[in-house]
């Protein structure tokens, strides 16, 4: 397959490929706009790139686009398909480039001409009567184009500002094989059925309010979902010499001026106003960390110092971003700060990486690293930031661990390792990450005294594991269907008695699981076993218990076990000390 570059040069890809990827659905986005323009010559288009597992491109309709346009404008698209139109690159002058799109009524374009620099030539790609302003890359036919569907229909606000004007965003996916399109169509479909949002209400995990959006409320099982999470990250930590701090979830002005928040970050941070001095609340944890080690003196022989925070943060996101879980305005972040001297950051780095490690293959994710460098908007000087960048590929080559270089998507402070873990239906989700950072304990003036007796600035790693809490709950939900292993299943038990005359005996087994720390339920309802063990399958309990008048004369219980059904009858202490092994079991790494 070959594809056509913005300096109009062709190359040979895969589709495999992520650059084949991009421009198979990059051309696949101007086909749509070409059919919209076709069907609805008043429309104004603006910007249609290719993303992962799709594409969209945005409109401006003067009518109201519904799903049932979507066939229409799919058969549009078939038929250009068919005519089999080369893409063709040109490069015209600022002067040509907005006299073109004056003519096309494109008024977009004319403010994407706008920001481009005066001298720029600029990049059209044409297919038949379609012409575009973009820097591309294409395919070089539109006869490539073989399998495609239209998703879905959205809102977007004109290059994602609230303050403009709300545009019709259609989505799409496109492959070269139908036999691809299916199988990804039946992903798309599963992931509807996984929806976290659908399960966290169906499962009573978590509630979205028009009260507070963005600020999800967790619901008593939801809740316990997240605190075995944080039980399971303090023993991990607790084990790695973390000391678990706790800082305020408002500092004042200078605070964030000092850290560089204020400048580079305060757009999304809310401010208010105290005793008549600003503050803000913290959208991250970092600056917190930063006063608590500067209230005593250190010496290098306390480094490296880990500390860890699971602290409440905000951050001031667009309502039109907000998606359940995954986009909040307030979540919980599983932080923790090294400060440590430079001969021990290779060490350091490795020590996090390990931790992700292990967390992510007990749960089963597989992932990969990326390493994103220094970004425009950054503080510090080139020393420092080429220094923290070696560090970083310095640990990574030493564990002989492959990454990617994501360039310029650094912390403004820092370079860092993002960690992309893989769902069971083999999305990726941006979670773990370390941060290697010269620049806040300069700006706070940290010190500790070395072996020399001498005052020295100590080094920093930010890092997380989960990332939010929120998120990563949601990224649960989602890869294990609401079917959460044992040990982090809210409800391990249910138990249900045949007739109320076995209630019971029923909450005798329930006293003894609860002693036994297994959660549990008694289903006290007057309805049938039958309907009981439907609503408890529909609960994704792990287990039930069928209690009746043979199992309280021999004192034992009938086991249903989730996606197997019937195992039997045991004596319950032999059915606890099951559970204790499987726990063990599934809480070791998966591959």
């Amino acid at each position: 397959m070959k594809v056509i570059k913005k300096d109009g040069m062709t190359k040979e890809v895969k589709f495999e490929q992520e650059e084949g990827k991009m421009a198979f659905r990059h051309t696949a986005a101007h086909v749509l706009a070409q059919a919209v323009k076709r069907l609805y010559p008043t429309t104004k288009c603006a910007i249609g790139p290719a993303i992962e597992d799709g594409f969209y491109y945005d409109f401006e309709f003067d009518f109201t686009l519904t799903t049932e346009h979507l066939k229409g404008i799919e058969e549009e698209m078939k038929k250009i398909v068919k005519e089999g139109l080369p893409l063709q690159h040109s490069l015209k002058s600022r002067e040509e480039a907005i006299a073109l799109m004056k003519e096309k009524n494109e008024p977009y374009k004319l403010e994407l001409i706008e920001d481009l620099p005066q001298d720029a030539e600029l990049s059209f790609f044409a297919q038949g009567e379609y012409i575009d302003l973009c820097a591309g890359p294409h395919i070089v036919n539109t006869n490539l184009v073989k399998a495609f569907k239209l998703t879905s229909i959205a809102g977007a606000y004109w290059r994602g500002d609230e303050k403009n004007k709300m545009l019709t965003r259609i989505y799409g996916t496109a492959f070269p094989k139908a036999s691809e399109l299916e199988e990804h169509l039946k992903m798309l479909e599963e992931a509807r059925q996984r929806d976290h949002r659908k399960l966290g209400k169906e499962l009573g995990l978590f509630a979205l309010m028009e009260e507070g959006l963005g600020f999800p409320f967790l619901l008593p099982k939801g809740l316990k979902l997240k605190n075995l999470l944080i039980e399971y990250w303090r023993k991990i930590h607790s084990r790695e010499g973390y000391l678990e701090i706790s800082t305020p979830v408002m500092l004042n002005r200078e605070l964030w001026e000092t850290s560089g928040h204020w400048d580079h970050y305060r757009e999304k941070m809310y401010e208010t106003v105290i005793d008549g001095m600003d503050y803000a609340i913290k959208p991250m944890n970092c600056p917190g960390g930063m006063l608590v080690y500067k209230m005593q003196p250190h010496s290098y022989r306390e480094f490296p110092i880990r500390m860890g925070e699971l602290g409440l943060v905000h951050r001031n996101e667009l309502s039109g971003t907000l998606h359940g879980l995954m986009r909040v305005r307030c979540f919980t972040q599983d932080d923790a700060h090294i400060f440590m001297t430079e001969d021990q950051i290779t060490d350091e780095i490795k020590g996090v990486v390990r931790l992700i490690d292990e967390v992510y293959r007990m749960l089963g994710f597989h992932y990969h690293v990326e390493l994103s460098t220094r970004p425009e908007n950054s503080i510090g000087s080139d020393e420092a930031w080429e220094l923290a960048t070696n560090a970083l590929i310095k640990a990574m080559d030493e564990m002989n661990l492959p990454y990617v270089v994501n360039e310029g998507d650094g912390a403004f402070y820092g370079p860092k390792l993002d960690f992309h873990l893989q769902d069971s239906l083999k999305r990726t989700w941006q979670c773990g990450t370390i941060q290697l950072d010269f620049q806040l304990p300069s700006r706070f003036h940290l010190e500790y005294i070395g072996s020399d007796g001498e005052k020295h600035q100590p080094i920093m790693l930010h890092r997380v594991v989960f990332g939010s809490i929120e998120r990563f709950l949601g990224i649960l939900i989602e890869h294990y269907a609401g079917k959460f292993p044992l040990w982090l299943s809210p409800v391990q038990v249910k138990l249900l008695p045949i007739s109320d005359r076995f209630i019971p005996y029923a909450e005798k087994i329930r006293n003894e699981l609860l002693e036994n720390e297994i959660r549990c339920e008694v289903d006290y309802r007057d309805e049938k076993l039958g309907y009981k063990i439907r609503e408890a399958q529909l609960d994704k309990v792990p287990y039930m218990m069928i209690l009746g008048q043979n199992e309280m004369d021999e004192e034992i219980v009938t086991l249903r076990k989730r996606d197997v059904g019937d195992i039997g009858s045991m004596k319950l202490s032999e059915f606890i000390a099951s559970i204790r092994r499987e726990e063990k079991e599934e809480m070791k790494p998966k591959y």
